[in-house]
């Protein structure tokens, strides 16, 4: 795995939406693996982003963790040679 991408989400879903497809595009030649933890957000995240990304891998908190510790909870997790921190507004442009 070259790439491991940890976003955390708090109430924010469209703009993850967005994060996401950009991620995804950006990365389509790359072994890249996306982690969205969610901070016991209470804008429908949960009910709504699972079926559009089938291939992230969402952890839902029942509390929110607060920025670091959410992203320190999945870290173990992650098996790529590089590791990227990416706020859920992060739009990535496409030249």
């Amino acid at each position: 795995m070259q790439l491991s991408v940890i976003i955390v989400n708090f109430n924010v879903k469209y703009f993850l939406e967005q994060c996401l497809h950009t991620v995804l595009a950006a990365s389509r030649n790359m072994e890249v693996e996306i982690f969205v933890v969610d901070n016991a957000s209470t804008d429908g995240s949960q009910a709504y982003l699972p079926e559009r990304f089938p291939q992230v891998k969402f952890r839902w908190s029942k509390e929110n963790l607060g920025f670091g510790k959410a992203n320190n909870s999945v870290l173990k997790e992650t098996t790529g040679e590089y590791v990227l921190f990416l706020n859920p507004d992060t739009i990535i442009a496409e030249d």
